[in-house]
């Protein structure tokens, strides 16, 4: 087995394991990182609905508080513009789901499921807890979840939602007074929950991994190259050289000259051992020779 063989067995078998290294902990940073750069996203939608609710509850809902006295009209709602302005940002982010989960809503279509129920009963049961993080399992594969509870905080929401006498009439007709009502001051009852397929974090996670790893392979080719070609002129030409010289000289060819020394490294080192040699060599087959004659 050649030196540039063995040489390159012990390189590719560094680098597979550097390379292997690398992958298990850079894949497992990058799909951290995506996890958070899509919650961060999620945290962005969330907070510009809790604005729009707080704009819908302040400006809007009293600008509107006279026609809503002759037909109910559903954009003087914290939920409705919520729903309508996580629409449009769902046209460049269509990955996202955005639900506003209430145990008891006027509209049927915000009644919390089995698992949206569970985290409204998770903040009410841990109120010191603002955000809230989970994976479930979804036909379409697992979901990454980011919620936060929805607590009546504003005097003003429970015009629509103390009692059915409080309500406006309009809104009664509409939806009727079964459903919505009872809500208490700085009661938890429901839960924003910005939902996004694992998917999507996994699919970010990879495709930097796939760029990284092709990276660090071609970085460690062009170093395999690099070594190999530094190994062809420093170390394997020259003993070849060295070893074609001394097969020469063991032939007999003491009248040979002696191989050129150049820099100061090991293989120069052995280069003037071996002129040293052959000298040494010479001058006692001469001695020889004159004491035969």
């Amino acid at each position: 087995m050649s030196l540039r063989l063995k040489f390159n067995l012990v390189l590719g078998l560094a680098s597979l394991i550097g390379i292997g290294v690398a992958a298990g902990l850079v894949y497992g940073l990058l799909k951290n990182n995506a996890e958070e750069e899509v919650l961060d996203s999620a945290r962005i939608m969330m907070e510009s609905a809790i604005a729009v609710r707080g704009y819908t509850v302040n400006e809007i809902r009293p600008l509107l508080a006279l026609q809503q006295k002759r037909q109910f009209l559903p954009q003087t709602i914290p939920a409705y513009s919520a729903h309508q302005y996580i629409r449009q940002l769902q046209k460049e982010h269509p990955d996202y789901s955005y639900r506003e989960a209430t145990l008891n809503p006027t509209n049927p279509a915000d009644r919390a499921v089995d698992w949206e129920a569970d985290i409204v009963n998770f903040f009410r049961n841990n109120r010191e807890v603002t955000e809230y993080i989970g994976t479930r399992d979804t036909p379409t594969g697992p979901s990454l979840y980011l919620s936060r509870p929805i607590e009546i905080k504003n005097p003003s929401c429970l015009t629509c939602h103390s009692t059915p006498s409080a309500a406006p009439a309009t809104m009664i007709e509409m939806y009727g007074d079964s459903n919505g009502f009872g809500w208490k001051l700085n009661e938890i009852v429901g839960a924003q929950i910005v939902s996004v397929p694992m998917s999507v974090p996994l699919k970010r996670a990879e495709k930097t991994f796939t760029l990284f790893i092709g990276l660090l392979v071609g970085v460690f080719l062009l170093i395999t190259v690099l070594l190999n070609v530094m190994l062809n002129f420093v170390v394997i030409k020259p003993v070849t050289k060295l070893s074609a010289k001394a097969n020469e000289v063991s032939l007999g060819a003491l009248e040979a000259e002696e191989m050129p020394v150049k820099g100061n490294d090991e293989i120069s080192s052995l280069t003037k051992s071996f002129n040293r040699m052959h000298r040494s060599l010479a001058n006692a087959m001469q001695m020889l020779d004159e004491s035969d004659a």
